[in-house]
């Protein structure tokens, strides 16, 4: 894509990437080997530094095919659970500063169904299961559940999760929990009076002029929507242009926790938002309560919503403490370096055919390594 093509879009993030190629030789020679070694087909970067975009590239086609489509610079990708933080914790921050979200409100006062269908003879109480919690993975909700087995429509599937046995006590240590986000997905839409994708895209998306970034994608993207995955077990289909996680996608594409796709240079202007202390939609304040490190429970490299590094972190080793960001199953990631003013969004399928790869895991440390060093020379 040229240049002059992608001006209108980046009318708030100027452009600097004239050098790119050989300013992050390295950085591209990790995702180009990385393709090679089929860690993943398709990819997309995107980096800001300082204000400015200075890499947008694509990588890869869309799958090892030989005339699979090329990937290109506005190529849109399935975030997966980065939609906990551009959809949902950023609605959170909206509605908590606007007095709509207390944070240690207990999560049975907006869904009573929490406590008043909970599993019995559990030994942790679900009335002390605050909002904060479910932001700081320590709700004592487990990781992962297949609720999809069990339920058949969006109805069946929250009420799947608000009937989830607790495994630990409320509070007591950090558990990155799907079945958190799923549930606080439900109490923003309540709080805000309106379905979490159609507040996502009114109050986030379009101020910050993500224009490609969308629960749902409508039909006409979907050539431009590499594939996640050869579904053989589920729903028995390729999965391209809709949702690759399966909760996700009995809750009809809209979840707290999974179901927003976007082109990387969309990423990178909320990256630049963040930067830039909120402007234009949220105060500095916020940003700093939200990105800040949680204190309990202890040894949590959680914050709001958002991760921290912690090692071995897929930010490598550069990026600083105060840094804040988060991964997705489908092989995105988003990682944000106040200190440098730095941000790097990698998207790709990694989950293509078969989620069976894990290389993307030493992958991305190389990546950002890269690129910080690149911008230190």
């Amino acid at each position: 894509m040229l240049l002059n093509q992608l001006s209108p879009q980046l009318a708030n993030l100027p452009s600097a990437f004239d050098q790119q190629d050989k300013q992050f030789s390295r950085a591209f020679a990790v995702i180009r080997e990385a393709i090679e070694q089929r860690a993943f087909p398709a990819a997309t970067l995107a980096v800001t530094h300082r204000g400015s975009l200075v890499a947008l590239r694509g990588f890869g086609r869309f799958t090892y095919e030989d005339d699979a489509p090329v990937v290109q610079p506005d190529t849109i990708f399935d975030l997966a659970s980065v939609t906990k933080v551009v959809a949902t914790t950023a609605v959170a921050m909206l509605l908590h500063e606007r007095g709509q979200l207390p944070l240690d409100i207990p999560l049975g006062h907006f869904l009573p169904d929490f406590v008043a269908r909970a599993p019995r003879h559990q030994q942790a109480t679900p009335e002390e299961v605050t909002l904060l919690m479910l932001l700081a993975h320590s709700s004592g909700l487990p990781a992962y559940e297949k609720l999809f087995e069990v339920a058949g429509s969006r109805d069946e599937l929250v009420r799947a999760a608000l009937t989830t046995r607790l495994v630990d006590a409320p509070g007591a240590r950090a558990e990155y929990s799907d079945v958190g986000f799923t549930l606080l997905g439900e109490v923003l839409a309540r709080q805000a009076g309106l379905a979490l994708d159609l507040f996502a895209r009114q109050e986030i998306f379009t101020p910050l002029g993500m224009a490609h970034t969308r629960f749902n994608p409508p039909p006409e993207w979907k050539p431009r929507i590499p594939p996640t995955e050869d579904d053989r077990t589920f729903r028995k289909r390729i999965i391209q242009g809709e949702v690759n996680d399966e909760n996700a996608s009995v809750m009809g594409g809209v979840a707290g926790h999974a179901g927003v796709f976007a082109p990387a240079i969309d990423i990178a202007r909320f990256a630049e938002c963040m930067l830039r202390g909120g402007a234009p939609i949220l105060k500095p304040e916020t940003v700093q309560l939200f990105t800040r490190r949680v204190e309990s429970p202890a040894g949590s490299s959680c914050a709001l919503g958002w991760d921290t590094p912690s090692p071995p972190a897929s930010s490598g080793t550069h990026f600083s403490a105060s840094s804040f960001g988060h991964l997705g199953f489908t092989g995105a990631s988003l990682w944000i370096d106040p200190a440098r003013q730095l941000s790097v969004t990698l998207l790709t399928n990694r989950t293509w055919p078969n989620r069976m790869s894990q290389a993307i895991r030493q992958v991305r440390p190389l990546v950002h390594d890269a690129i910080v060093e690149a911008l230190a020379e």
